[in-house]
Protein backbone atom coordinates (compact mmCIF):
# COMPACT_ATOMS: atom_id res chain seq x y z
CA UNK A 1 0.00 0.00 0.00
CA UNK A 2 1.54 3.05 -1.01
CA UNK A 3 1.84 5.96 1.46
CA UNK A 4 1.08 9.69 1.58
CA UNK A 5 3.71 10.94 0.56
CA UNK A 6 4.69 8.62 -1.70
CA UNK A 7 6.58 9.95 -4.66
CA UNK A 8 8.11 12.66 -2.34
CA UNK A 9 12.22 12.89 -2.17
CA UNK A 10 12.92 14.93 0.90
CA UNK A 11 16.58 15.68 1.67
CA UNK A 12 17.41 15.87 4.99
CA UNK A 13 20.33 17.77 6.18
CA UNK A 14 19.31 17.92 9.76
CA UNK A 15 21.24 16.36 12.84
CA UNK A 16 20.15 15.50 16.73
CA UNK A 17 16.54 15.85 16.99
CA UNK A 18 14.29 18.68 15.72
CA UNK A 19 15.11 18.25 11.93
CA UNK A 20 15.25 14.22 12.32
CA UNK A 21 12.13 13.96 13.92
CA UNK A 22 10.31 16.19 11.14
CA UNK A 23 11.92 13.74 8.44
CA UNK A 24 11.02 11.11 10.35
CA UNK A 25 7.51 11.90 10.07
CA UNK A 26 7.62 12.58 6.64
CA UNK A 27 9.14 8.95 6.20
CA UNK A 28 6.80 7.18 8.15
CA UNK A 29 4.42 8.36 5.62
CA UNK A 30 6.10 7.32 2.45
CA UNK A 31 8.50 9.61 1.51
CA UNK A 32 11.38 8.93 0.52
CA UNK A 33 14.22 10.33 2.63
CA UNK A 34 18.06 11.08 2.14
CA UNK A 35 19.28 11.46 5.17
CA UNK A 36 23.32 13.43 4.13
CA UNK A 37 25.93 12.64 6.15
CA UNK A 38 29.29 13.54 7.15
CA UNK A 39 31.80 10.69 5.94
CA UNK A 40 32.87 9.21 9.07
CA UNK A 41 31.41 10.74 11.60
CA UNK A 42 27.48 11.27 10.95
CA UNK A 43 25.11 12.48 12.79
CA UNK A 44 25.86 14.07 16.08
CA UNK A 45 23.59 11.61 18.13
CA UNK A 46 25.26 8.21 16.29
CA UNK A 47 28.10 9.20 19.40
CA UNK A 48 25.38 9.75 22.26
CA UNK A 49 25.57 7.04 24.24
CA UNK A 50 25.61 4.87 26.21
CA UNK A 51 23.72 2.69 25.48
CA UNK A 52 25.12 1.56 22.07
CA UNK A 53 23.85 -0.74 19.72
CA UNK A 54 26.73 -3.18 18.28
CA UNK A 55 26.96 -3.64 14.82
CA UNK A 56 26.21 -7.11 13.74
CA UNK A 57 30.30 -7.55 12.37
CA UNK A 58 31.47 -6.13 15.44
CA UNK A 59 33.53 -3.64 14.21
CA UNK A 60 31.67 -0.47 15.34
CA UNK A 61 28.39 0.52 17.15
CA UNK A 62 25.64 3.60 16.91
CA UNK A 63 24.20 5.29 19.79
CA UNK A 64 20.53 4.04 20.86
CA UNK A 65 19.86 7.67 20.85
CA UNK A 66 20.03 7.83 16.92
CA UNK A 67 17.85 4.91 16.50
CA UNK A 68 14.98 7.01 17.84
CA UNK A 69 14.40 9.53 15.24
CA UNK A 70 15.96 8.12 11.76
CA UNK A 71 13.79 4.95 10.81
CA UNK A 72 12.84 4.57 6.95
CA UNK A 73 15.79 7.10 5.91
CA UNK A 74 18.53 6.28 3.49
CA UNK A 75 21.97 7.35 4.56
CA UNK A 76 23.94 9.24 2.22
CA UNK A 77 27.61 9.94 3.31
CA UNK A 78 28.47 13.21 1.57
CA UNK A 79 31.25 15.94 2.59
CA UNK A 80 29.41 19.37 0.94
CA UNK A 81 32.67 21.69 2.03
CA UNK A 82 34.00 20.34 -0.82
CA UNK A 83 33.38 21.51 -4.84
CA UNK A 84 32.97 18.05 -5.81
CA UNK A 85 30.25 17.13 -2.87
CA UNK A 86 27.80 20.05 -3.23
CA UNK A 87 27.81 18.84 -6.89
CA UNK A 88 26.18 16.06 -6.49
CA UNK A 89 24.27 18.06 -3.64
CA UNK A 90 23.00 20.50 -6.48
CA UNK A 91 22.20 16.92 -9.00
CA UNK A 92 19.95 15.87 -5.95
CA UNK A 93 18.38 19.56 -5.29
CA UNK A 94 16.69 18.78 -8.93
CA UNK A 95 14.68 15.88 -8.21
CA UNK A 96 13.92 16.88 -4.38
CA UNK A 97 11.16 18.50 -3.03
CA UNK A 98 11.93 19.29 0.48
CA UNK A 99 15.27 20.01 2.05
CA UNK A 100 15.27 20.03 5.71
CA UNK A 101 18.15 21.61 7.71
CA UNK A 102 19.31 22.85 11.16
CA UNK A 103 22.64 24.79 10.30
CA UNK A 104 23.34 27.92 11.93
CA UNK A 105 21.52 31.30 10.15
CA UNK A 106 23.57 31.86 6.93
CA UNK A 107 25.80 28.43 7.49
CA UNK A 108 25.21 27.21 4.22
CA UNK A 109 25.42 29.84 2.42
CA UNK A 110 29.24 29.70 1.53
CA UNK A 111 28.32 26.26 0.25
CA UNK A 112 25.63 27.18 -2.23
CA UNK A 113 23.50 25.76 0.19
CA UNK A 114 21.07 28.82 0.80
CA UNK A 115 17.60 28.52 -0.26
CA UNK A 116 17.54 31.56 -2.57
CA UNK A 117 20.57 29.76 -4.75
CA UNK A 118 18.64 26.08 -4.58
CA UNK A 119 15.29 27.92 -5.58
CA UNK A 120 17.14 28.85 -8.61
CA UNK A 121 18.07 25.25 -9.72
CA UNK A 122 14.66 24.21 -8.42
CA UNK A 123 11.96 26.65 -8.18
CA UNK A 124 9.44 23.67 -6.76
CA UNK A 125 11.87 23.14 -3.73
CA UNK A 126 10.50 23.61 -0.08
CA UNK A 127 13.34 24.59 1.92
CA UNK A 128 12.84 24.39 5.93
CA UNK A 129 15.16 26.06 8.02
CA UNK A 130 15.40 25.13 11.68
CA UNK A 131 16.95 27.11 13.96
CA UNK A 132 17.05 28.18 17.47
CA UNK A 133 16.42 31.25 17.28
CA UNK A 134 14.82 31.83 13.70
CA UNK A 135 16.43 34.29 10.90
CA UNK A 136 16.35 37.49 12.55
CA UNK A 137 16.14 39.20 15.88
CA UNK A 138 18.68 40.11 18.26
CA UNK A 139 19.37 36.33 19.26
CA UNK A 140 19.51 35.42 15.56
CA UNK A 141 23.52 34.33 15.56
CA UNK A 142 23.20 32.36 18.92
CA UNK A 143 23.28 28.47 18.83
CA UNK A 144 20.14 27.23 20.51
CA UNK A 145 19.69 23.57 22.46
CA UNK A 146 16.70 22.08 23.85
CA UNK A 147 17.24 22.56 27.38
CA UNK A 148 18.60 26.57 26.64
CA UNK A 149 15.37 27.18 25.30
CA UNK A 150 12.88 25.67 28.04
CA UNK A 151 14.74 28.09 30.12
CA UNK A 152 14.36 31.09 28.16
CA UNK A 153 11.09 30.24 26.52
CA UNK A 154 9.43 29.87 30.00
CA UNK A 155 8.67 26.73 30.47
CA UNK A 156 11.56 25.27 33.24
CA UNK A 157 9.44 28.31 35.28
CA UNK A 158 6.43 26.22 35.10
CA UNK A 159 8.23 23.24 35.99
CA UNK A 160 8.89 21.54 38.83
CA UNK A 161 8.33 21.87 43.12
CA UNK A 162 8.10 25.54 44.32
CA UNK A 163 11.07 26.86 45.96
CA UNK A 164 9.34 26.51 49.32
CA UNK A 165 9.11 22.80 48.99
CA UNK A 166 12.26 20.94 49.56
CA UNK A 167 13.68 20.15 46.20
CA UNK A 168 11.94 22.60 44.56
CA UNK A 169 13.29 25.00 41.55
CA UNK A 170 13.14 24.97 38.03
CA UNK A 171 13.50 21.41 36.36
CA UNK A 172 13.67 21.23 32.67
CA UNK A 173 11.25 18.02 31.17
CA UNK A 174 12.55 14.81 31.06
CA UNK A 175 12.54 14.49 27.49
CA UNK A 176 13.91 17.27 24.79
CA UNK A 177 10.23 17.84 24.35
CA UNK A 178 11.06 21.59 22.56
CA UNK A 179 12.64 19.65 19.86
CA UNK A 180 9.98 16.63 19.47
CA UNK A 181 7.42 19.92 19.12
CA UNK A 182 9.51 21.80 17.00
CA UNK A 183 9.90 18.83 14.44
CA UNK A 184 6.07 18.28 14.63
CA UNK A 185 5.76 21.98 14.03
CA UNK A 186 8.44 21.60 11.02
CA UNK A 187 6.13 18.79 9.52
CA UNK A 188 2.87 20.69 9.67
CA UNK A 189 4.44 23.52 7.64
CA UNK A 190 6.16 21.16 4.87
CA UNK A 191 2.97 19.57 4.57
CA UNK A 192 1.18 23.36 4.43
CA UNK A 193 3.94 24.25 1.50
CA UNK A 194 3.16 20.62 -0.40
CA UNK A 195 -0.74 21.47 -0.99
CA UNK A 196 0.09 24.98 -1.63
CA UNK A 197 2.70 23.95 -4.51
CA UNK A 198 0.17 21.64 -6.26
CA UNK A 199 -2.35 24.87 -6.80
CA UNK A 200 0.88 27.07 -7.54
CA UNK A 201 3.80 24.99 -8.81
CA UNK A 202 5.85 27.20 -6.39
CA UNK A 203 8.44 25.82 -3.56
CA UNK A 204 8.71 28.39 -0.99
CA UNK A 205 10.98 28.92 2.51
CA UNK A 206 9.88 28.14 5.93
CA UNK A 207 11.40 29.58 9.02
CA UNK A 208 10.94 27.79 11.94
CA UNK A 209 12.58 28.50 15.84
CA UNK A 210 13.05 26.53 18.48
CA UNK A 211 11.66 29.65 20.83
CA UNK A 212 8.98 30.63 19.12
CA UNK A 213 7.96 26.79 19.19
CA UNK A 214 8.50 26.96 23.44
CA UNK A 215 6.65 30.79 23.59
CA UNK A 216 3.75 28.85 21.59
CA UNK A 217 3.57 26.05 23.46
CA UNK A 218 2.95 27.67 26.68
CA UNK A 219 -0.74 27.29 25.61
CA UNK A 220 -3.14 27.94 28.77
CA UNK A 221 -0.11 29.12 31.12
CA UNK A 222 0.87 31.86 28.40
CA UNK A 223 -2.12 32.91 27.49
CA UNK A 224 -3.33 33.16 31.07
CA UNK A 225 -0.94 35.72 31.74
CA UNK A 226 -1.39 37.81 28.41
CA UNK A 227 -5.19 37.87 29.68
CA UNK A 228 -5.25 38.39 33.05
CA UNK A 229 -1.48 39.58 34.03
CA UNK A 230 -0.57 37.16 36.48
CA UNK A 231 2.83 35.82 36.13
CA UNK A 232 2.79 31.82 36.65
CA UNK A 233 4.48 29.97 39.31
CA UNK A 234 6.05 26.60 39.60
CA UNK A 235 3.02 23.80 41.25
CA UNK A 236 5.06 20.57 40.79
CA UNK A 237 2.48 18.10 39.53
CA UNK A 238 -0.63 20.36 39.78
CA UNK A 239 -2.53 22.08 37.90
CA UNK A 240 -2.78 26.10 38.13
CA UNK A 241 -6.61 26.37 36.96
CA UNK A 242 -8.21 22.40 37.36
CA UNK A 243 -8.61 20.71 41.02
CA UNK A 244 -8.15 17.83 42.13
CA UNK A 245 -5.53 17.29 39.24
CA UNK A 246 -2.08 15.71 40.52
CA UNK A 247 -0.42 13.01 41.75
CA UNK A 248 -1.49 11.30 44.97
CA UNK A 249 -0.18 8.77 47.44
CA UNK A 250 -1.81 5.62 47.81
CA UNK A 251 -1.21 2.66 49.84
CA UNK A 252 1.47 1.07 48.22
CA UNK A 253 2.80 4.04 45.57
CA UNK A 254 1.43 6.70 43.56
CA UNK A 255 -1.71 7.66 40.94
CA UNK A 256 -2.63 10.63 39.09
CA UNK A 257 -5.91 11.84 39.24
CA UNK A 258 -7.14 14.14 36.48
CA UNK A 259 -10.53 15.02 37.18
CA UNK A 260 -11.41 17.36 34.57
CA UNK A 261 -15.37 18.56 35.25
CA UNK A 262 -17.64 18.45 37.92
CA UNK A 263 -19.49 15.11 37.06
CA UNK A 264 -16.16 13.41 37.36
CA UNK A 265 -15.84 14.71 40.91
CA UNK A 266 -19.08 13.51 42.00
CA UNK A 267 -18.35 10.16 40.26
CA UNK A 268 -14.33 10.15 42.33
CA UNK A 269 -16.56 10.95 45.21
CA UNK A 270 -18.99 8.36 45.42
CA UNK A 271 -16.44 5.94 44.40
CA UNK A 272 -14.32 6.81 47.42
CA UNK A 273 -16.69 6.53 50.15
CA UNK A 274 -17.42 10.55 50.60
CA UNK A 275 -20.03 11.89 48.98
CA UNK A 276 -20.55 14.67 50.54
CA UNK A 277 -17.23 16.49 49.37
CA UNK A 278 -18.62 16.75 46.20
CA UNK A 279 -22.03 18.23 47.61
CA UNK A 280 -20.06 21.07 49.63
CA UNK A 281 -20.31 24.64 48.13
CA UNK A 282 -16.65 24.62 48.42
CA UNK A 283 -15.89 21.66 46.15
CA UNK A 284 -19.05 21.63 43.97
CA UNK A 285 -17.95 23.38 40.90
CA UNK A 286 -13.91 23.63 39.29
CA UNK A 287 -13.52 27.29 40.56
CA UNK A 288 -14.67 26.43 44.03
CA UNK A 289 -11.90 24.16 44.17
CA UNK A 290 -9.49 25.88 42.51
CA UNK A 291 -10.06 28.22 45.31
CA UNK A 292 -10.19 26.30 48.09
CA UNK A 293 -7.70 23.65 46.49
CA UNK A 294 -5.37 23.25 49.86
CA UNK A 295 -8.60 22.67 52.41
CA UNK A 296 -9.63 19.89 49.53
CA UNK A 297 -6.67 18.55 49.47
CA UNK A 298 -6.12 18.04 53.03
CA UNK A 299 -9.79 16.06 52.79
CA UNK A 300 -8.93 13.92 49.79
CA UNK A 301 -5.08 12.91 50.75
CA UNK A 302 -5.94 10.56 53.57
CA UNK A 303 -8.83 8.67 51.92
CA UNK A 304 -6.39 8.51 48.90
CA UNK A 305 -4.20 6.66 51.16
CA UNK A 306 -6.75 3.91 51.82
CA UNK A 307 -6.47 1.71 48.68
CA UNK A 308 -3.81 0.49 46.45
CA UNK A 309 -2.62 1.70 42.88
CA UNK A 310 -4.89 -1.17 41.48
CA UNK A 311 -8.08 -0.08 43.65
CA UNK A 312 -8.18 3.40 42.52
CA UNK A 313 -7.53 2.12 38.80
CA UNK A 314 -10.47 -0.29 39.23
CA UNK A 315 -12.70 2.10 40.88
CA UNK A 316 -11.79 4.88 38.20
CA UNK A 317 -13.00 2.67 35.21
CA UNK A 318 -16.07 1.46 36.95
CA UNK A 319 -17.03 4.86 38.41
CA UNK A 320 -15.54 7.18 34.89
CA UNK A 321 -13.37 9.17 36.85
CA UNK A 322 -9.76 9.48 35.31
CA UNK A 323 -6.82 7.85 37.50
CA UNK A 324 -4.12 5.90 36.35
CA UNK A 325 -0.50 4.71 37.50
CA UNK A 326 2.05 6.65 37.18
CA UNK A 327 4.70 4.29 35.33
CA UNK A 328 7.98 3.63 35.02
CA UNK A 329 8.99 3.21 31.07
CA UNK A 330 9.16 -0.39 31.24
CA UNK A 331 5.68 -0.70 32.55
CA UNK A 332 4.74 1.69 29.81
CA UNK A 333 6.24 -0.99 26.84
CA UNK A 334 4.17 -3.41 28.91
CA UNK A 335 0.63 -1.83 29.26
CA UNK A 336 -1.85 -3.69 27.41
CA UNK A 337 -3.28 -0.61 25.59
CA UNK A 338 -0.06 0.70 24.61
CA UNK A 339 0.63 -3.20 23.29
CA UNK A 340 -2.45 -3.45 21.86
CA UNK A 341 -1.96 0.15 19.98
CA UNK A 342 1.41 -1.01 17.99
CA UNK A 343 3.12 1.53 20.09
CA UNK A 344 6.32 -1.14 20.20
CA UNK A 345 7.71 -1.90 16.60
CA UNK A 346 9.98 -4.54 15.17
CA UNK A 347 12.59 -3.96 12.70
CA UNK A 348 15.63 -5.92 11.16
CA UNK A 349 18.26 -4.16 9.68
CA UNK A 350 21.61 -6.14 8.18
CA UNK A 351 23.49 -4.15 10.09
CA UNK A 352 22.39 -3.95 13.47
CA UNK A 353 19.64 -7.64 13.39
CA UNK A 354 16.57 -7.29 15.28
CA UNK A 355 15.49 -3.57 16.57
CA UNK A 356 12.94 -2.68 19.03
CA UNK A 357 11.94 1.11 18.30
CA UNK A 358 8.76 2.96 19.56
CA UNK A 359 6.16 3.28 16.83
CA UNK A 360 4.18 5.83 15.16
CA UNK A 361 0.77 7.74 16.86
CA UNK A 362 -0.32 8.70 13.12
CA UNK A 363 -3.44 6.19 12.52
CA UNK A 364 -4.37 6.83 8.47
CA UNK A 365 -7.13 4.33 7.50
CA UNK A 366 -6.47 4.41 3.60
CA UNK A 367 -2.53 5.42 3.47
CA UNK A 368 -1.05 3.86 6.75
CA UNK A 369 2.06 4.49 7.59
CA UNK A 370 4.84 2.03 7.05
CA UNK A 371 8.05 0.59 8.88
CA UNK A 372 10.01 -0.13 5.27
CA UNK A 373 13.83 0.60 6.49
CA UNK A 374 15.49 0.38 9.80
CA UNK A 375 17.66 3.20 11.07
CA UNK A 376 20.40 3.39 8.19
CA UNK A 377 24.48 2.68 9.41
CA UNK A 378 25.95 5.40 8.19
CA UNK A 379 26.47 5.75 4.04
CA UNK A 380 24.31 2.18 3.70
CA UNK A 381 22.90 4.05 0.88
CA UNK A 382 25.56 6.24 -0.95
CA UNK A 383 26.20 3.79 -3.61
CA UNK A 384 22.38 3.65 -4.35
CA UNK A 385 21.70 7.06 -3.87
CA UNK A 386 23.99 8.43 -6.26
CA UNK A 387 23.99 5.48 -9.05
CA UNK A 388 19.87 6.53 -9.19
CA UNK A 389 21.27 9.97 -10.35
CA UNK A 390 23.42 8.62 -12.73
CA UNK A 391 26.76 8.34 -11.57
CA UNK A 392 28.55 5.75 -12.96
CA UNK A 393 31.19 3.32 -10.71
CA UNK A 394 34.17 5.26 -12.01
CA UNK A 395 32.56 8.64 -10.78
CA UNK A 396 31.96 7.31 -7.51
CA UNK A 397 35.75 5.83 -7.47
CA UNK A 398 37.08 9.35 -7.74
CA UNK A 399 34.46 10.87 -5.36
CA UNK A 400 35.98 8.22 -3.03
CA UNK A 401 39.15 9.32 -3.30
CA UNK A 402 39.01 12.77 -2.81
CA UNK A 403 36.74 12.12 0.19
CA UNK A 404 33.57 13.65 -0.69
CA UNK A 405 31.85 10.42 -0.31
Amino acid sequence: MRGALDGITVLDLSRILAGPWSTQNLADLGADVIKVERPGAGDDTRSWGPPFVEHADGAGRDAAYFFCANRNKRSLTLDFTQAAGIAVLHKLIKKADVLVENYKVGGLKKYGLDYATLAAINPKLIYCSITGFGQDGPYAERPGYDALIQAMGGLMSITGEPDSVPGGGPQKVGVAVVDILTGLYATNAILAALYHRTRTEQGQYIDIALLDVQVAALANQGGNYLLAGKVPARMGSAHPTIVPYQPFACADGYVMLAIGNDSQFASFCRAAGRAEIASDVKFSNNAARVQNRVALLALLEPVMLMQSIDKWCQLAEQASFPCGPINTIDRVFADPQVQARGMQVSMTSPMYGELDLVGSPIRLSATPVSYRHAPPALGADTEAVLQELGLSLDDLADLRKSGAI
